[in-house]
């Protein structure tokens, strides 16, 4: 049995989600975690986890939204992460990649919720993109823990988020044809690791062009087997594990 740790699971990807849901649990995925992204989603992410049982949310702000988010998209966050089912702040973070005009913006946005995770003990889900000595330098601030999602950094990368308590968020692009993240997998223990899809991003090959989902989670899951050499059973057990230690699950 799997989780997905990250996923976008509302209306602006799917307009048939109960159908997707169906498809995600017919494949035996135990649970998903539903990222939020901006306050809309949040929302949507809140009423989502009230509706399918074996679904969990994170709710925070991406860096694209550190020009248009309001203190009161902060304070809705604020107000719902002692919800039932809500087990991080995320997806928060830093992206350089489309825009570096704003960075002071990104920054700022990311320690704000930071300071709540500091707060109410809450694990965050961290993207990073371009950004990555930014990344660190940010965290070593604070007494947080988590996820570093979507990892495809270097060994010497992996290792300094896992010196800090960082789990890696290993999506389909490890099954990409040149992505160095295989070596770094090869060198790395697996409790340090947990699979997630971005969906509905970054869809593993063979699939890619389609629309990803979680139940995709078993396809990541094979190709990672193949690279550690290990049983389906063994990554299962080991990426559980992992999970309660960093989430409230």
């Amino acid at each position: 049995m799997f989780t997905d740790t990250h996923c976008h699971l509302y209306k602006e990807y799917y307009d048939d989600l109960d159908s997707i849901i169906y498809k995600i649990k017919k494949a035996q995925i135990n649970r998903v975690i539903n990222n939020g992204c901006d306050n809309l989603s949040n929302i949507e992410v809140l009423g989502n986890i009230k509706k399918y049982d074996f679904m969990y949310g994170a709710i925070g702000i991406h860096p694209d939204s550190a020009d248009t988010y309001s203190e009161s998209d902060l304070a809705y966050i604020k107000n719902h992460l002692n919800d039932d089912k809500v087990v991080a702040i995320g997806e928060i973070g830093l992206d350089y990649y489309w825009r570096k005009d704003n960075k002071d913006k990104q920054i700022e946005l990311f320690e704000k919720q930071l300071s709540l995770a500091e707060e109410f003990d809450k694990p965050i889900i961290v993207h990073s993109r371009d950004a990555t000595l930014d990344t660190i330098e940010i965290l070593k601030k604070y007494k947080v823990r988590g996820v570093i999602h979507s990892f495809s950094g270097s060994y010497e990368t992996a290792c300094i988020y896992i010196k800090m308590g960082f789990l890696l968020g290993i999506n389909g692009v490890i099954t990409f044809k040149n992505c160095n993240l295989k070596d770094v997998i090869g060198k790395i223990d697996l409790s340090n690791i947990v699979l997630e899809t971005d969906s509905p991003y970054l869809t593993p090959v063979p699939y890619r062009g389609q629309r990803n989902d979680s139940s995709h989670i078993f396809d990541i899951a094979k190709f990672i087997c193949e690279i550690k050499n290990v049983s389906l059973d063994e990554l299962s057990k080991e990426t559980n594990a992992n999970i309660k230690r960093c989430f409230d699950i």
